[in-house]
C-alpha cells in the first residue's frame, strides 16, 4: 500500500470519527434534555453543522468542500468555547445564589467543578480538530 493510500484511509477514518462524535453529541444532548433555553439549541446546531460538513468532505473530498469544512470547524470551535463559558458562568451564578458571601476566587473554583460539566462542550471542539486534522495539507496530496 502506498503512502497516498494510507493517507487517504487516515483522512477517511478521522472524518468518520468526527461524524460519529457529532452524532453522539447530538444524542447525548437530547438524552440529557439540553433543550430548556433557546441558547442550548446552539449546541445541536453546531453539532449538526460539524457532522454535515465532515460528511460532505468524506463523500466529496475536493478543495471547495475542504475549504467549507475548515470554515465550519472554526465556527464549531468558537461555539464550543462559548459553551464552556456558558457552563462555567452558569455554575458560578448557581454558587453565588446558594452562597452569596462566597469570595470571588472560591466561586470561580466552584464554577469549574459545578453541575454543568466544564468539558462537555469541548467534545464539539475535539470533533472539529479531528476533522481539521484530516484536511492537513489536503491541497497538496489530493487530485485537482
Amino acid at each position: 500500500m502506498s503512502a497516498d493510500e494510507v493517507l487517504g484511509q487516515l483522512r477517511r477514518f478521522l472524518l468518520a470519527l468526527s461524524v460519529l462524535l457529532y452524532c453522539g453529541a447530538i444524542t447525548e444532548l437530547w438524552l440529557v434534555g439540553h433543550t430548556e433555553d433557546p441558547i442550548q439549541w446552539l449546541a445541536f446546531a453546531l453539532a449538526g453543522l460539524g457532522a454535515i460538513a465532515a460528511l460532505v468532505v468524506l463523500i466529496f473530498p475536493g478543495r471547495a468542500t475542504v475549504r467549507l469544512l475548515r470554515i465550519c470547524m472554526a465556527v464549531v470551535v468558537l461555539g464550543s468555547l462559548f459553551g464552556i463559558y456558558e457552563h462555567v458562568t452558569g455554575n458560578i451564578a448557581f454558587e453565588r445564589e446558594i452562597h452569596p458571601d462566597m469570595p470571588g476566587g472560591q466561586a470561580v473554583w466552584k464554577g469549574l467543578q459545578g453541575a454543568n460539566p466544564l468539558l462537555a462542550p469541548g467534545i464539539l471542539a475535539i470533533a472539529a480538530l479531528l476533522a481539521l486534522s484530516a484536511t492537513y495539507r489536503h491541497e497538496i496530496t489530493s487530485p485537482k
